[in-house]
């Protein structure tokens, strides 16, 4: 299974930090947060991944290279200054990511979620969401989980940004900038989506308050580790 960081938002309520750094390549507890998601992919038993990109994209080619460093093999889908939104710019690598099920992660988020398991999910339709609890800037959810699918019924969570789609997906879509969430909620009503919760870790790195936030918790656990210092 091949895998894509979506790694093309401009950041704004990030501002000053992205005006001259990429959002993915900001910083948390000494590491840009897409190289934990790299560090995990090749811990999960990914080889090839896809990343898009567009404002201040350059830096990510050149922060990131090949992979090579971490076991990966790396391909880019560049997609101007502006960006073509999530459902655009996973339409426009699809040539890259073949015609299998394929792993999407946010590169906006920071997670322990386990990746390996999405490789043996059992595919039901279109997609597989993973949810989580609701955060407080999300307090009413995104999906329904009930019995491993998601639809109308059973309690609301919020959608981590980490799915498995189906090239179907995207049957009906053509070139341009549009977002995911519509493609998503039309297979829902269409009985396409399973999903499950992760009740671990997880952090949408949406302002400079929730970066510090992670980035004092990540500090935090690396001075309690054993054997640290």
């Amino acid at each position: 299974m091949k895998a894509m960081i979506l790694a093309a938002g401009r950041g704004e309520r990030m501002r000053p930090l992205t005006d001259t750094t990429p959002k993915p390549l900001l910083a948390v507890a000494g590491r840009p947060l897409i190289e934990w998601h790299l560090l995990r992919l090749a811990a999960a038993g990914f080889t090839d991944v896809v990343v898009n990109h567009a404002w201040l994209g350059e830096q990510i080619e050149r922060s990131l290279g090949s992979g090579e460093r971490w076991g990966l093999r790396i391909t880019y889908s560049p997609e101007g200054v502006r960006g073509l939104e999530t459902g655009g710019g996973i339409y426009r690598a699809l040539p890259l990511l073949g015609d299998a099920p394929f792993m999407v992660v946010n590169a906006d988020i920071w997670t322990d979620f386990e990746l390996s398991t999405l490789r043996r999910v059992a595919f039901p339709g279109l997609a597989h969401l993973v949810l989580v609890p609701n955060p407080p800037h999300n307090p009413d959810g995104d999906f329904a989980l009930a019995a491993g699918a998601v639809g109308k019924r059973g309690p609301r969570y919020t959608f981590s940004g980490i799915g498995v789609y189906d090239p179907g997906l995207f049957a009906a879509c053509r070139p341009g900038v549009f977002p995911l969430a519509p493609l998503l909620h039309d297979a829902v009503a269409r009985g396409l989506v399973g999903g499950e919760l992760h009740a671990g870790a997880w952090f949408d790195i949406g302002t400079p308050g929730r970066l510090d936030e992670l980035d004092r918790l990540l500090r935090g656990q690396a001075a309690e580790a054993p054997g640290h210092g």
